[in-house]
């Protein structure tokens, strides 16, 4: 198995992504096409006694700005490391991409170049987040700030069919973010996504307030982007604002006379809060695997985001996807005739 990597994605890029990479062969046996300047790239696998064994370089001589306007992927920077692994992927030269880019030009040249699933209406950035009895899906995480009721209902499908191929849960909860459990609440989004989902091929447990996912209330939250990065970048700020308060507690004289005792459930608690050790976020509804790694990325997380891909590729989520819109579509055109006749 081959997994495109964009080796200038991130803020420690070549160097964390290199280190990721070598980890990756090493443990998974996988093979690594790099995209990025392979002047740099050599240097600095030489500079830092990382083997290059496995890989291939595809010569890349830019990177897109996280600042640039998404969009300027598929125009000024055509050439950058990001645009040549999407050239790559759809001309299937390897298997999946994993790139720790600006989000908003991996969206945009994803469903352009790789393009979307047949059928699916936007691709869906699907967070994997810890919560009280293990972990979550977010889905949309923010790479859509406006929806419709259809498109919410494809995101439960794909976090559904994610959840239960790689996360290994069986027949997902998947919940409706709202801000109340009735099936009234909320806007006309809400409401009328809530009907759909009732008849959706997913395992619908109704509304969930945002309290109730960090409790383990379901497996697959579903919302609209805008919704789903609030939740998220809230989610992310209350866990330093917990770390930060951890190590105050523990700089007092008592804390520091009762770490020795907590100090396993602190490292196993610090362990389940770190984002390197899930890798990275799905970009789900594509026709190939893309994993999007969070900007700051160590070599940890680079390698466990290609861990994350190869279990995409071998779990054929895009497949199970394609199935479950199948039976979605199959089960509406039952439904048509059944109204016209009423």
């Amino acid at each position: 198995m081959k997994i495109i990597v964009d080796a200038f994605g991130g803020d420690n890029a070549p160097l964390a992504v290199l280190q990721g990479c070598q980890a990756a062969v090493e443990a998974y046996g996988v093979d690594i096409l790099l995209t990025g300047d392979e002047a740099v790239i050599r240097k600095t696998a030489q500079e830092n006694n990382i083997s290059l064994d496995h890989m291939e370089i595809v010569h890349a001589p830019t990177v897109i700005p996280v600042e640039e306007e998404p969009t300027e992927i598929l125009k000024s920077y055509q050439d950058c490391s990001m645009a040549v692994g999407f050239q790559q992927l759809a001309q299937g030269n390897g298997d999946a991409f994993v790139s720790a880019g600006s989000t908003g030009a991996l969206v945009v040249g994803a469903s352009l170049i790789v393009k979307r699933i047949k059928g699916i209406k936007r691709a869906a950035i699907g967070t994997v987040v810890p919560n009280q009895k293990g972990s979550y899906m977010l889905i949309d995480g923010g790479a859509n700030h406006e929806c419709r009721p259809e498109m919410l209902v494809q995101f439960a499908l794909m976090g559904s069919v994610y959840m239960e191929k790689i996360a290994g849960i069986a027949r997902p909860k998947v919940g409706l973010v709202n801000i109340g459990t009735e099936e009234t609440k909320g806007t006309p989004l809400q409401v009328e996504t809530f009907g759909l989902l009732g008849k959706a091929p997913v395992n619908f447990i109704g509304n969930v307030e945002a309290r109730g996912l960090p409790l383990g209330e379901c497996d697959v939250a579903v919302c609209d982007g805008f919704t789903g990065n609030v939740v998220l970048k809230t989610t992310e700020g209350m866990a330093k604002f917990f770390s930060n308060t951890l190590k105050e507690m523990f700089s007092s004289f008592p804390g520091v006379l009762g770490a020795p005792f907590l100090l396993g459930n602190i490292k196993a608690l610090k362990k389940k809060m770190d984002y390197s050790e899930t890798g990275g976020a799905p970009l789900l509804g594509l026709q190939r695997p893309v994993i999007k790694a969070h900007g700051s990325s160590n070599g940890l997380a680079f390698q466990n985001a290609i861990r994350q891909a190869k279990q995409c590729c071998e779990a054929d989520v895009v497949g199970e996807i394609q199935r479950g819109l199948a039976e979605i579509k199959s089960q509406s055109e039952t439904q048509e005739p059944a109204k016209a006749e009423s």
